[in-house]
C-alpha cells in the first residue's frame, strides 16, 4: 500500500477499533464482563481496572461474579459499580459481589439497537471526515511532482479503503443488534 494512503488506513483502523470495544461494553442481556471495563478501584492510592484487582467470571447466563483478591476492595469495587452507569446494584456476601441483569424488556432493546445504530453512524462519519481529509491532501499534491493520475489512483484507493470500513462498521453493528434483540 502507498505510504500516503497507509495514514489514512490507520486512522480508519482505530475508528473501527474504537466502535467495536464500545459496542463491547453494551450490556444485551447476557452478563458480560466487557460492561466492567471502564471501571477502575482505588487500590493503594492508584486508579486500577477490576479486572486487575479481581476474578471475574460469568457463573450463569446473567451473572458476573467479582472476587477482589483482598477483601478490603469489595467495598470499593461496590462503590465503583454503584456511582458506573451500568445500571446494576450489586450484591454482597463479605467476600463475593454478584451482578445479577435482568431480563431487558422488549422496547429496551429496542431502545440499545437504536443506540448501537447511532455509534455506527457516528463511526461512518469519522471514516468518512477521514476520507476527505485524505482527498484534501491528495488535491494539494496537484503541481508537485505527482501527476494527476496518480492523485486519481490516491482518490480511488481510499475511496475503496472508505467502503471497505464502512461495511465492516455495518457487520460490527449489525452483529451487536441481532446479539442484542436475542431473547
Amino acid at each position: 500500500m502507498n505510504e500516503r494512503l497507509q495514514v489514512f488506513d490507520t486512522k480508519m483502523q482505530k475508528s473501527v477499533a474504537s466502535l467495536e470495544s464500545e459496542l463491547s461494553t453494551i450490556r444485551a442481556g447476557r452478563a458480560n464482563p466487557n460492561v466492567l471495563n471502564k471501571l477502575t478501584v482505588d487500590y493503594y492510592g492508584i486508579p486500577t481496572p477490576i479486572q486487575q484487582v479481581a476474578n471475574i467470571s460469568v457463573p450463569e447466563a446473567r451473572m458476573i461474579q467479582i472476587q477482589p483478591w483482598e477483601k478490603s476492595l469489595i467495598k470499593e469495587i461496590e462503590k465503583a459499580i454503584m456511582t458506573s452507569d451500568i445500571g446494576i446494584n450489586p450484591n454482597n456476601d463479605g467476600s463475593v459481589i454478584r451482578l445479577i441483569f435482568p431480563e431487558l424488556t422488549e422496547d429496551r432493546r429496542k431502545e440499545i439497537v437504536k443506540d448501537v445504530k447511532k455509534k455506527g453512524e457516528a463511526a461512518k462519519v469519522a471514516i468518512r471526515n477521514i476520507r476527505r481529509d485524505g482527498n484534501d491532501a491528495f488535491k494539494k499534491l496537484k503541481g508537485t511532482e505527482v501527476s494527476e493520475d496518480e492523485i486519481k489512483d490516491l482518490e480511488d484507493e481510499l475511496q475503496k479503503l472508505t467502503d471497505k470500513y464502512i461495511a465492516n462498521i455495518d457487520k460490527a453493528v449489525d452483529a451487536k443488534s441481532k446479539e442484542v434483540l436475542t431473547v
